[in-house]
C-alpha cells in the first residue's frame, strides 16, 4: 500500500495541537499518527508533506515541516464542513525518482478517490511527480505555475529549475496546457521568453498582475494542478533572505492566488514549494494553504457543466462563430472551444474555456480574445 511510505505525524506536535483551543483548524482534522491511519472515506482534502530538497541542491537533513503545521493548524477555520485530514510525510527515498515515484501513486490515489491533495514539499520540481499523477486518469492536463522563472532546462541548473522540460518532453505527454503567473523578465532568457510564445502556453508579468490580480481568476479556474513558488514572493513578506527577492508578490496577492485556485471548481492538486522552513516564512504558508481551503468551501460546482439551463448564451459573429456562457449564479465568464472532428485533436469534444466579460467585450469590438486563440492552436498541434 503506498499509504505506508507515510511517516506519521510527530507526537510532541500532536500534543501541542491538543491543548490548543477547541475552536482551531488543528482540533478539527484527522492525523495520521503512530497509532491510527485515517479514514478516507469521508475526507475531501488531504495534506501532504514532502520530504525532498535535493531538487534545490539542498540536504534533506534540513527538511522539516513541523513549523508550518504549527502555524496553519493554530488559524480558526471558516464555516467549514469538509473533512480534512493530514496524511504525514513522504521521506526522501534513496534517489530523487524513489520520492517522485511514492509522491505521483500518493496524488493519482488521492484525486481518483475524489480528495484534494495539499502537498507541502520542498523542491519544486516535486510538481513533475504530481503533473505525473495524471497519467492513468485519461484526461489532458492544465498546470499553473506562480513562479518568476518557467523553469526550462538550463546548464548547472538545479533539478527545481527544470522541471517544465520535463513534463513538456516526457511520455506520456498529457500537458494540455501551462500558465505562469507572475515571471520576472530579467530572470527569463529571452529564448524561453520566445519558446513560451511558440508552445501557446499563456505567462503573465509580475506587474502586469500585480496591478490587476483579477486577471488571473480565468487562468486558475481552468487549472488541474497549481504549483506556487514561494521564490515569488518579496522578501520583505516571506522572510525568506538566504534568497533574497527584491521584487516579487505581496504576501495579500499571492494569497488571493491561491484562493483562486481553491475557488476553482476544475483544480484536483495543489502544491506549495521552494520555502527555507524558516518559522516567518511558514506563517505564509500557513496563510496561503488557509485562503486556499477557503476557496475550496466556496465552490459553485459549475464545473464540468452538467446542464446549461443556468447560463445566459452569447454568440459573436466573426470569422469564426465565438459562443461565450454567463453564468446566472456567480456571473463568471465560458467561451466554448469547439471540437474539430476534421483534425488530430487533444480535445476529444467541446470544451469551455475560462475569460473574462472584456474578453466577451473584445469579441464584440471584432478582437478574437487571445487564450482563445491559442487554446485553439493547442488543440490542432
Amino acid at each position: 500500500m503506498v499509504f505506508d511510505f507515510l511517516k506519521p505525524i510527530d507526537t510532541d506536535l500532536l500534543i501541542d495541537i491538543q491543548n490548543q483551543s477547541p475552536q482551531t483548524l488543528g482540533r478539527k482534522v484527522v492525523f495520521n499518527t503512530e497509532t491510527e491511519f485515517p479514514n478516507l472515506e469521508l475526507a475531501k482534502i488531504a495534506v501532504v508533506g514532502v520530504l525532498e530538497s535535493r531538487g534545490l541542491g539542498k540536504e534533506n537533513k534540513t527538511a522539516d515541516l513541523t513549523l508550518i503545521r504549527k502555524e496553519i493548524y493554530s488559524l480558526f477555520p471558516g464555516n467549514w464542513n469538509a473533512q480534512i485530514v493530514d496524511l504525514g510525510d513522504i521521506v526522501a527515498g534513496e534517489s530523487i525518482e524513489d520520492t517522485y515515484f511514492v509522491l505521483k501513486n500518493v496524488v493519482e490515489l488521492l484525486i481518483k478517490n475524489n480528495i484534494l491533495p495539499i502537498v507541502i514539499g520542498g523542491s519544486q520540481d516535486l510538481t513533475y511527480a504530481m503533473y505525473r499523477a495524471y497519467d492513468k486518469l485519461e484526461q489532458m492536463v492544465n498546470v499553473v505555475s506562480v513562479d518568476s522563472k518557467f523553469d526550462f532546462a538550463r546548464e548547472n541548473g538545479f533539478l527545481a529549475d527544470s522541471y517544465l522540460t520535463k513534463m513538456i518532453v516526457d511520455e506520456p505527454n498529457n500537458l494540455f496546457n501551462y500558465s505562469n503567473i507572475g515571471y520576472q523578465t530579467y530572470f527569463n532568457p529571452q529564448e524561453e521568453i520566445d519558446l513560451i510564445e511558440k508552445l501557446y502556453f499563456d505567462a503573465y508579468r509580475l506587474g502586469e498582475v500585480a496591478y490587476n490580480p483579477t486577471i488571473s481568476e480565468p487562468v486558475f479556474r481552468d487549472a488541474d494542478l497549481v504549483s506556487i513558488d514561494m521564490n515569488s514572493v518579496m522578501s520583505a513578506y516571506s522572510a525568506n533572505f538566504a534568497n533574497f527577492a527584491s521584487n516579487g508578490f505581496s504576501g495579500k496577492e499571492i494569497c488571493s492566488f491561491s484562493r483562486y485556485a481553491g475557488i476553482s471548481d476544475k483544480v484536483t492538486s495543489f502544491g506549495v514549494f521552494n520555502h527555507n522552513y524558516s518559522s516567518a516564512e511558514s506563517v505564509l504558508i500557513a496563510q496561503i494553504i488557509w485562503y486556499f481551503i477557503e476557496g475550496f468551501h466556496y465552490r459553485s460546482n459549475e464545473y464540468p457543466f452538467g446542464t446549461k439551463d443556468n447560463f445566459i448564451k452569447y454568440i459573436v459573429t466573426l470569422e469564426d462563430e465565438l459562443i461565450f456562457y454567463k453564468s446566472d449564479k456567480t456571473e463568471r465568464w465560458w467561451i466554448e472551444i469547439p471540437f474539430l472532428s476534421n483534425s488530430n485533436n487533444k480535445l476529444k469534444k467541446v470544451t469551455l474555456l475560462p475569460c473574462t466579460n472584456d474578453d466577451y467585450l473584445e469579441a464584440c469590438r471584432g478582437n478574437v480574445p487571445e487564450r482563445w486563440w491559442k487554446a485553439q492552436r493547442k488543440n490542432i498541434l
